[in-house]
């Protein structure tokens, strides 16, 4: 594996996934060769990740590349240097989550927010669920914050919510209770 080319290779496969469902192919499984998919996984990163990059921003105009790639660099280097680039056996229960509307000091979606980001750190997310979905984008968009600075945020508080949401308070340039 190079580290150093991490990038370059990143947007060769972000790129070829957003072409292959642009022009409709369906299912993250068909899209990469077996030494993709090996690159992809030393990286701490599976296929369904560029799917639903590739995905919604077909349908939707985003993430774009940028976005894509700083969150996937933040979870990779935590795959690397925290999880020794062993990947975790657990998968988050999406039935675990708290619902989309519940508030914590008036902000709906953050509840849910913060243990999907714990996951996606972790690399535990179901494939049925993405880190910077159309709710949590659109949570984002509300509070002025980038979903890359988010999920590094949760590394520094890992068990931490009141800090997490102290912060998401005071940065949040929508009006909150």
């Amino acid at each position: 594996m190079s580290h150093y080319s991490f990038t370059q290779t990143f947007h060769t496969l972000y790129d070829k996934a957003a072409l292959l469902y642009d022009n409709g192919r369906q299912g993250a499984s068909t899209y990469f060769t077996q030494e993709e998919t090996d690159w992809l996984i030393a990286n701490g990163l599976t296929a369904q990740h560029l799917y639903d990059y590739a995905e919604d921003r077909h349908k939707y105009g985003e993430p774009d590349y940028g976005t894509a790639l700083a969150i996937e660099l933040i979870r990779r280097d935590y795959f690397l240097n925290v999880q020794d680039g062993r990947a975790s056996l657990h998968r988050l229960d999406e039935s675990s989550l708290p619902p989309k509307t519940l508030a914590v000091r008036g902000i709906e979606w953050l509840p849910r927010l913060i243990p999907k980001a714990r996951a996606k750190l972790r690399g535990e997310l179901p494939e049925s669920l993405m880190y910077g979905c159309g709710g949590d984008r659109k949570f984002f968009k509300a509070h002025d914050i980038h979903p890359a600075e988010f999920l590094s945020l949760v590394w520094r508080y890992p068990v931490e919510d009141e800090i997490i949401i102290d912060w998401v308070v005071r940065r949040s340039s929508a009006p909150v209770l």
